[in-house]
């Protein structure tokens, strides 16, 4: 892993570290043997990510010295289900995995949410190992110990947190990725500047085409300072009863976008995207956030060419997603709001507040930015 960076994460319940390098895949058994003293490993992946990675990281596991299951789990949000996490567990334990033995997650963000949430509960818990494949995965979700499956009544919304042993962000996989998959990454990384402060805006804004292009160096910059935010947050706030809410930015409309659309129609990042939009002029009517925050953070999502979201104006079917989203209290929706880049606030907005402005955002896409 020579050249690859180290960032340290320590929480209440455990310290490791996120990797972040070219190449880190075909070395992994080795890195895995360095944190786990396990003999037989379930190697967690979905069918596209297995047929690119899956044979070179299971040799790469036996060569260590680890008894390999592998269990593959069909692409796309559908995996991230009740049902499916219980046919890896049946699996795993078909697989005779005991208390010693480790769960791999080899994959995006559905794979690593799916097999952190096995890892979490197969035998009251299992350590386990991130691989994250894609540039959500690796700036986001397999950092930071949230692991989880989507009810019928929202998404995440049965999980657990269970850190990793240690987090293994190859950039090297990130040119296999689909172009709507790659702006999905790109809005958790915007997001995360937003949190950060100006700079990073200013930063990420003028490296805009060359992130764009997955051009390798502002890549795996942008992928360490998302990663190193983050580190800081959860180290911070472990359960998120506190400033870890900040990352919700952009997801409380964003995750109501993809339930009612459908999971899987509207790609997370972007449904985070108009989020962050409707966020922003939820600030500015709040708050009074200065109108240059909204710019610039339209300026920056525009640079970067998110796409706008599509998604069914059934403000009805909105409203009720965002009301059981996990970060509701007393059935009021919150909202992580920025009003200027590096402050945030969690404001609760009321029922008729929020169908109000909601109603203006979809009647009125002058204003989306």
């Amino acid at each position: 892993m020579t050249g690859a960076a180290r960032i340290p994460v320590s929480t209440g319940s455990a310290a490791y570290e996120v990797v972040v390098g070219a190449g880190l895949l075909a070395t992994v058994g080795e890195s895995v043997a360095g944190v786990s003293g396990a003999r037989r490993c379930a190697l967690v992946s979905d069918a596209n990510v297995s047929a690119l990675f899956g044979d070179a990281v299971n040799a790469s596991l036996q060569d260590a010295g680890f008894e390999v299951a592998a269990i593959t789990v069909p692409a796309g949000e559908g995996s991230k289900s009740w049902e499916s996490a219980g046919q890896v567990l049946e699996r795993l334990a078909d697989a005779g995995l005991d208390r010693t033995g480790l769960v791999v997650a080899l994959g995006g963000g559905v794979v690593g949410d799916l097999a952190g949430f096995c890892a979490a509960t197969y035998l009251r818990g299992v350590d386990y190992v991130q691989l994250p494949t894609t540039l959500l995965a690796q700036v986001d979700s397999s950092v930071g110990g949230k692991t989880g499956v989507d009810l019928k009544a929202g998404k995440n919304l049965a999980g657990s947190f269970k850190q990793p042993l240690l987090v293994l962000a190859d950039t090297d996989a990130l040119a296999t990725l689909p172009e709507l998959e790659w702006q999905s990454g790109l809005a958790e990384v915007a997001k995360v500047a937003m949190l950060t402060g100006p700079g990073q805006v200013e930063w990420m804004t003028e490296r805009a085409d060359a992130l764009a292009a997955r051009v390798p160096d502002p890549v795996r910059a942008a992928v360490i300072a998302a990663i190193g935010h983050k580190a800081g947050v959860v180290a911070a706030d472990e359960r998120e009863s506190g400033v870890r809410e900040s990352l919700n930015y952009g997801h409380t409309l964003g995750h109501a976008i993809e339930k009612v659309a459908g999971y899987g129609v509207v790609a997370h990042g972007v449904a985070v995207a108009e989020g962050m939009r409707f966020a922003a002029r939820l600030a500015s009517r709040l708050l009074d956030a200065p109108a240059a925050t909204g710019e610039a953070q339209d300026a920056m999502l525009g640079a970067l060419g998110i796409d706008r979201a599509t998604y069914p104006a059934d403000i009805g079917g909105l409203m009720a997603a965002m009301r059981s989203d996990k970060k509701a209290r007393s059935g009021i929706v919150r909202f992580a709001l920025v009003p200027e880049p590096g402050r945030y606030l969690a404001v609760p907005v009321t029922d008729d507040v929020l169908e109000r402005e909601l109603r203006a955002w979809i009647d009125t896409p002058d204003e989306k930015g």
